[in-house]
């Protein structure tokens, strides 16, 4: 059973940053595709972020580019997303997923960021 657990959201201000954690547990994950996304509220999901675990190639949404860093450890199964200038527009529940077809088949639960102007 594949399991997903976020951590590392919070409360913070403009400015700051945050690094949110994602732990993958119930495979071997070092031959796909990971990524974070977020909702805001009243808004659809949107991705922010992938790495493909084999060779840590990334992606990064442009909203976020040059202000988020995705990475990854593959011998802790964890992926990182490290989140600086944070600003208002930035609050949502962030959620990691993983793709293991040819779309992401696992969710976590999400982690809330805040942040406050």
């Amino acid at each position: 059973q594949v399991q997903l657990v976020e951590s590392g959201g919070g409360l913070v201000q403009a400015g700051g940053s945050l690094r949110l954690s994602c732990a993958a547990s119930g495979r071997t994950f070092s031959s796909y595709t990971m990524a974070w996304f977020r909702q805001a509220p009243g808004k659809e999901r949107e991705f922010v972020a992938a790495i493909r675990l084999s060779d840590g190639v990334t992606y990064h949404a442009d909203s976020v580019k040059g202000r988020f860093t995705i990475s990854r450890d593959n011998a802790k199964n964890t992926v990182y997303l490290q989140m600086n200038s944070l600003k208002p527009e930035d609050t949502a529940v962030y959620y990691c997923a993983v793709k293991i077809t040819t779309r992401y088949d696992y969710w976590g639960q999400g982690t809330q960021v805040t942040v406050s102007s």
